[in-house]
């Protein structure tokens, strides 16, 4: 079905490229994975142009799940965590240092992305800085659509990328730069969050 579709759209000239972005846009929305879009953005529009245009579905989708997390989802969300001290923590952790807590989880494979942006809603991160934040996509985003334009065509897919040196070569770039990501940010968010909650203990016995 998504193979189908996708063959329609590098069939729909200058359109598929709107269609695409709105694809990609209700995949971030409702959970799809994106990384099957984002290689086959490689064969359908080439690796600029498919870095463009998969950086610009996967920003508005994140940006609306995030919007639909904060104003629609919170209220639920928050009654889940409200008497967790330690998310409280980590939320105030977020609200002081947001942009480089949302680069730093762009750039870490561990962390969902469709998740995460629904995630973020329920923190106290400005849309400004979360929005920004979205720059960390970029190096995995260029990576997966140059592994994508290595298949040639839509049909191979998740089978070239087996068997060729190169694709094989960028897999690796991806996983060694989402593994510092990951060292980093659990370093990162775990000393501010420790500092919070010692801000927040003191405050409790004075």
């Amino acid at each position: 079905m998504l193979q189908n579709t996708l063959l329609w759209i590098q069939n729909l000239g200058a359109t598929g490229v709107i269609v695409f972005i709105g694809i990609y846009i209700l995949a971030a929305i409702f959970f799809v994975p994106g990384s099957i879009l984002t290689l086959s953005a490689g064969v359908v529009f080439g690796v600029v142009l498919g870095s463009v245009y998969v950086f610009i579905g996967a920003t508005l989708g994140a940006t609306l799940a995030f919007l639909i997390g904060r104003y629609l989802a919170r209220g639920w969300v928050a009654k889940q965590i409200e008497n967790n001290s330690k998310f409280k923590a980590i939320d105030e952790a977020v609200a002081r240092e947001g942009l480089k807590i949302v680069i730093l989880t762009r750039l870490s494979p561990v962390f969902p992305f469709n998740l995460l942006n629904y995630a973020f809603g329920v923190t106290q991160v400005l849309l400004k800085d979360y929005i920004l934040g979205c720059v960390g996509m970029i190096p995995g985003t260029i990576l997966y659509v140059y592994i994508g334009s290595l298949a040639g065509s839509l049909a191979t897919i998740g089978t070239a990328q087996a068997t060729n040196p190169e694709a094989q070569k960028a897999q690796w770039i991806s996983r060694i730069l989402g593994l510092i990501a990951t060292v980093a940010v659990t370093l990162y968010v775990t000393r501010i969050a420790r500092k919070a909650l010692e801000q927040n203990t003191n405050l409790d016995q004075s």
